[in-house]
């Protein structure tokens, strides 16, 4: 059977279609307000005179592009093309801006390669025994991973705690614009229909990284030194020495296993892996302050996180049924348009179109590290194009993605004013890191409280009973104490300062 599945998609037609899956998803990742979602959605169309292995094949390169297409932007441009790379910007964008963006993309391709070989080892050897894990998270769980994941502001900024929290707060109340997520009851609306669905999430991530970056830009002006970004590079293998690789094995692995489980969990998906993957990585290092600086640990984290949860968001969907994010809810519609059915039974009545899959992931990942490293220096090149050209085309760029993603001029109008919401942050000290995770996760948090409250009859000790609940109220706890230490700390040295000034 395994044989057979790998026979299955060792052919030219499913090799090419793996391999201009590849390409199309690195450009729809890389490529700001466009994202693999988008480009599995415009692929789907394509797949319905295919057979199913060819049709999965171009889907799963397409998957695999452009998560990892999101990091080129993310480090060129400091604008993430995709949710999945927002923190890669915290770190990339810095070391692009000095210099060292062969450096940060080589590191980001790297382990982009290793963190989805490790989600796909995991998900061949153990998607059965992993998928039965999740069958016991119920609301109770969810709510307690929303939490634990709320409590992450404090890791995130890097400044004044408060200004963290009250941007996580904005980012809750905004996302609870529209239909409430059980009752479907409108709230905040104030008559406006375009309002009805909420704010889309592409749209407000546009606007927060791509516009906001751009009205500082014009703010700053466009000389030839400052409006664009012309520094050499020099590719030194993979980006990380042996002693370098050595010493972030445990960041790597830590962020993979991070990756994989909040993969794993349906609905979650790459948006919130990567920036809890680097709030983890930040709390746990011995140098926090490095963070937000220009240092590899972070793009390393991030990197890692959002590659590995492929493998965590194909278990739920191959063995649950359960799609893990929106680009496998798509997947999930080309099974259906061949007549399949995902679940614990696809293993036994198709397992050769499993290993098939399987098979096509390590291709896709295999062509998606050649191809992205073959491009290198004409990604890199884009930083040698003057802002006052490059931005234009990026505003352009966005403005189609946002559109195309819903066909709604009112998307539009959403990156505009988000756009001028983040510049308005940026400029009174606010960070916009919380503000996104705060509105990814407000939908999660809120939906399973209240199926909670449902279950129990208004019971709040119910989400305290559940020994996996309690597991993550206690990371919540840790998580709080680290924040507050680092806040004690932070404030000792400035008064340190202060008194030998």
């Amino acid at each position: 059977m395994i044989i057979n599945g790998i026979l299955s998609i060792i052919n030219p037609t499913c090799l090419l279609l793996i391999l201009g899956g590849v390409i199309m998803g690195i450009i729809f990742g890389a490529l700001p307000g466009l994202t693999s979602t988008m480009g599995v959605a415009l692929c789907l169309p394509l797949t319905f005179s295919m057979n199913t292995i060819q049709s999965l094949s171009l889907l799963i390169g397409v998957y695999v592009g452009g998560i990892s297409g999101g990091l080129i932007s993310a480090i060129l441009l400091k604008i993430p093309g995709t949710p999945s790379s927002i923190a890669t910007t915290f770190d990339g964008g810095p070391m692009a801006e000095r210099g060292e963006a062969g450096k940060a993309l080589s590191v980001g391709l790297f382990y982009s390669f290793l963190g989805t070989m490790f989600g796909v080892a995991l998900m061949i050897f153990m998607a059965p025994s992993i998928a039965q894990i999740t069958i016991k998270f119920s609301c109770y769980e969810y709510f307690a991973i929303g939490v634990f994941s709320l409590t992450m502001v404090g890791s995130l900024v890097s400044g004044n705690p408060l200004k963290g929290l009250a941007s996580c707060v904005v980012g809750l109340c905004l996302a609870m614009v529209g239909l409430a997520p059980v009752s479907s009851t409108l709230r905040y609306t104030y008559g406006n229909h375009n309002l009805d669905s909420g704010f889309a999430l592409l749209a407000v991530m546009v606007g927060l990284f791509a516009v906001a970056d751009i009205l500082t830009s014009a703010k700053e002006g466009f000389e030839e030194d400052k409006g664009s970004i012309r520094k050499d590079y020099k590719l030194q293998g993979i980006g990380v020495s042996r002693k370098e690789f050595i010493q972030q094995l445990p960041n790597a692995f830590r962020s993979a296993l991070i990756g994989m489980g909040i993969g794993i969990l349906p609905g979650i998906g790459g948006g919130t892996s990567n920036m809890i993957a680097y709030a983890v990585a930040k709390n746990a290092s011995n140098r926090p302050e490095k963070f937000g600086t220009g240092c590899i640990d972070g793009i390393i984290a991030s990197e890692t996180s959002n590659n590995a949860g492929i493998g965590g968001a194909l278990i739920t969907l191959l063995t649950l049924g359960i799609p893990g994010d929106t680009v496998t809810a798509m997947m999930l519609s080309a099974f259906m348009m061949h007549g399949l059915s995902t679940g614990p039974m696809l293993f036994k009545t198709d397992g050769v179109l499993v290993y098939g899959i399987f098979a096509a992931v390590v291709l896709a990942t295999v062509f998606m590290f050649l191809a992205e490293y073959g491009f290198m220096a004409g990604f890199v090149r884009i930083l040698a194009i003057p802002r006052y050209i490059l931005l234009p085309v990026i505003v352009v760029l966005c403005v189609i993605g946002t559109f195309g993603n819903n066909n709604r001029v009112f998307d539009v109008w959403t990156v505009l004013i988000f756009g001028l919401i983040g510049f308005a942050m940026k400029e009174l000290g606010f960070s916009l890191s919380p503000m996104i995770l705060g509105f990814i996760l407000e939908s999660t948090i809120e939906t399973n409280l209240i199926r909670g409250l449902q279950l129990s009859k208004n019971n709040w000790m119910a989400f305290f009973t559940r020994p996996i609940s309690v597991v993550f109220y206690l990371l919540a706890i840790v998580s709080i104490v680290m924040a507050l230490r680092k806040m004690i700390r932070a404030n000792k040295t400035v008064g340190q300062e202060e008194r030998i000034a």
